[in-house]
């Protein structure tokens, strides 16, 4: 057998690629990995011995990744994240600690939902902390392969080989109006009827929003002017003074009813219908305070029935 026929991967191979990837240099790569430039480069140089082909193109004192490089440095991405995860799962358990549940948002309305079940998941498992990012650049379906968070609490799923969506929360989507708005006793609203209105929303793309694409865009209407508001309270008070109408979650129109004069009115004679879903990696399944939560959730919806 050849020496190449007997190349290992390790996990150095692949925080070198990402390191030198991500800051330009193998000496950069070095301080990052604290190692020496001397043992990084010979740890290159055997891979590649060992593979019989070359990671990098070495142009100068810059370096680009070959069709190997480009596939290990895929590999790293996927893969660091989950060592690190890992690790620090383990480490915790080490030090008696049992983790952090780390819950992103892709829903501005379900954080009043989620402090429901945040509460009592606290009181049911005190060794367990739990971590909510609200604001995501990146997309809640790379949040969750890339190991930043480990559910993602949605409305809308995507559904991709590895990751589980539970629906735990049944809603409807309403018109919110304010007080003396020619719609506030109406049974329902007709599409067109929102043409001459000024919709208030969360900033989300358009085709996002669901008063767009299960309301309006189906039925050819726009709305006059369209503004996008970024806190629930906001976006009432701003309704409640009669400068708009808004979108908003049946249930939550009603919570606030005490506090802001609004009203929901049903969008179309069918009205329309909702979920909130749960998503994690199919991997973490079995994760006892990860199910937990899950399940919380769901009886938090069954007891509401």
């Amino acid at each position: 057998m050849s020496e190449h026929d007997m190349a290992v991967l390790e996990r150095i191979h692949l925080e070198i690629v990402h390191a030198v990837a991500q800051h330009g240099s193998l000496t950069a790569a070095a301080e990052k990995l604290h190692l020496t430039q001397s043992a990084l480069s010979h740890a290159v140089r055997k891979l590649e011995d060992q593979l019989g082909l070359a990671i990098w193109h070495r142009e100068g004192r810059s370096l680009r990744p070959t069709q190997a490089g480009a596939y290990l440095l895929s590999i790293a991405n996927r893969l660091l994240p989950q060592f690190d995860h890992a690790e620090e799962y383990l480490d915790q358990f080490a030090r008696g600690e049992r983790g952090t549940l780390r819950i992103g948002m892709e829903c501005h309305p379900c954080y009043q939902w989620l402090l429901k079940i945040v509460s009592p998941y606290l009181a049911a498992w005190p060794a367990v902390d739990v971590d909510v990012k609200q604001k995501f650049q990146f997309g809640g379906i790379g949040a969750l392969f890339g190991y930043e968070i480990d559910l993602l609490v949605t409305p809308d799923p995507l559904y991709k080989p590895g990751l589980t969506f539970e629906s735990v929360f049944d809603y409807e989507q309403v018109l919110v109006v304010g007080p003396g708005h020619p719609l506030r006793q109406a049974a329902y609203v007709h599409p067109r009827q929102l043409s001459d209105e000024t919709l208030i929303t969360y900033p989300v793309e358009t085709d996002r929003l669901d008063i767009y694409t299960r309301f309006l865009t189906p039925a050819g209407v726009s709305p006059r002017r369209h503004k996008a508001i970024e806190t629930t309270d906001i976006m009432l008070q701003m309704v409640a003074s009669g400068r708009g109408v808004a979108a908003l979650p049946r249930w939550l129109v009603e919570e606030q009813a005490d506090k802001f004069d609004v009203a929901p009115v049903k969008l179309g004679r069918q009205g329309v219908a909702k979920q909130i879903f749960l998503g994690f990696r199919g991997a973490d399944a079995e994760i006892d305070y990860l199910r937990a939560f899950v399940k919380l959730a769901r009886n938090h919806r069954d007891n509401k029935e």
